[in-house]
């Protein structure tokens, strides 16, 4: 259920009032009888996942620490064109073109 506040237009106190949706908003203060009129809130929100913080971003014109799951990531990215991939240790050598004797 929401969470509605109202202001009274006299005293000015403020009241927070869970209610339904389907409920009758109030109207009288209980503190002085005073008229009283729905605020608007900012909602509650929560952001989950990864792109929220502060240090999921690069800053313009200087380096920062990432984090050490973004460093791995980084380091075996294939950034690197395949040419210049070094080959499996296990992996025999590619054996030498023999070339045409004329």
């Amino acid at each position: 259920m929401p969470l509605y506040e109202y202001q009274c237009t006299r005293c000015h106190k403020r009241v927070e009032k869970i209610q339904s949706f389907s409920a009758e908003p109030l109207k009288v203060c209980e503190f002085c009888g005073g008229e009283l009129e729905k605020l608007i809130s900012a909602p509650a929100i929560q952001f989950k996942g990864t792109g929220w913080y502060v240090t999921d971003y690069k800053k313009s014109g200087g380096a920062t620490e990432a984090k050490p799951a973004a460093k791995e990531a980084a380091a075996s990215s294939s950034d690197a064109p395949a040419s210049a991939a070094s080959p499996k240790p296990d992996a025999p050598a590619p054996a030498p073109a023999k070339t045409a004797e004329k």
